[in-house]
């Protein structure tokens, strides 16, 4: 991956929210992997209390741009990326780390397959295992057979959950393939397919909004590909667990944005249905979330 100038090759973009100190540790790991010369990092900060200005204290290198209010993942993203040039951008959650080789192993492979937009490394909990971060496109079944609900819990190896949740069979065979989509949470992705689709799309605050860019990908004839040979270890929603009604409620809304935008016009009857299914749905986690807590006072 080195260069002979001294122009930046890829665009680091990390959307940081109330998690400054885990977003150093994920600059810290970046900078371990890395010719910071060939490198832009650019640090996006939705209105954090938790002084981010300490970020570029410790990496003097870095860009840090500060909002003043949260403005969602994806606008966030968006600013990050609109401000650099290099061929290849990197979003990278700040709950994340890089492991060996990322950087080197998945430029290489964009070097050699052109129609690729959309990278996705293999992600691993904080425990090691593998994280469900390559999955097909959500239907009506997702509600119940998706990475956290209940059946798939219950039942990890039914059919329905392993064919939503393809990141462990990949794994498994440490192939790169083709899915419908992987997760925002680390992604390798080529400017030239951004110019060519869009931005994120910022009308969702957070969740799915990489789901949603994935499909815009595929749309415009280019492929997302799930990469198992290097690994990023990501400790899931960590900003997400102060404030679980209001990301809840954003999880819930853009998953009725990601219908509405992408199902045929021809189901639009079908709408108040999903929405009053989603907003069930809200309640009925909202409720097991508030029992968990008060239990927990005793």
């Amino acid at each position: 991956m080195p260069r002979e100038d001294n122009i930046s090759q890829i665009d680091i973009v990390i959307a940081n929210y109330e998690s400054t100190p885990l977003a150093i540790n994920c600059i810290g790991s970046i900078c371990q992997q890395i010719e910071t010369s060939h490198v832009a990092i650019w640090v996006i900060d939705n209105g954090s209390s938790d002084e981010p200005e300490q970020i570029k204290i410790r990496f003097p290198g870095i860009h840090l741009h500060l909002n003043k209010k949260n403005l969602g993942f994806a606008a966030a993203v968006n600013q990050g990326i609109v401000k650099g040039k290099a061929p290849y951008i990197v979003l990278i959650n700040p709950d994340a780390v890089m492991n060996n080789g990322l950087f080197d192993q998945t430029i290489q492979y964009l070097d050699d397959n052109p129609a690729v937009g959309i990278l996705g490394p293999r992600i691993l909990e904080s425990d090691g295992s593998v994280q469900a971060s390559a999955r097909s496109f959500p239907t009506p079944l997702t509600a119940l057979f998706g990475r956290r609900s209940l059946l798939s819990r219950l039942f990890p190896k039914n059919r329905f959950t392993k064919a939503n949740l393809l990141a462990d069979a990949i794994a498994d065979k440490n192939v790169p393939t083709a899915v419908d989509w992987v997760s925002g949470a680390c992604m390798v992705v080529r400017r030239k397919a951004v110019e060519d689709v869009g931005l994120l799309d910022s009308d969702f605050f957070m969740y799915w909004e990489d789901a949603d860019w994935c499909r815009r990908m595929w749309n415009r004839g280019w492929k997302v590909v799930y990469y198992p040979n290097c690994s990023v270890s990501h400790w899931t929603g960590e900003s997400s667990r102060k404030n679980h009604l209001r990301t809840s409620l954003a999880f819930h809304q853009s998953v009725y944005r990601l219908y509405r935008k992408h199902y045929p016009q021809s189901a639009k009857f079908l709408w108040p249905v999903v929405a009053g299914a989603l907003g069930f749905r809200f309640v009925m986690v909202t409720g097991v979330r508030f029992i968990q807590k008060f239990v927990d006072l005793f």
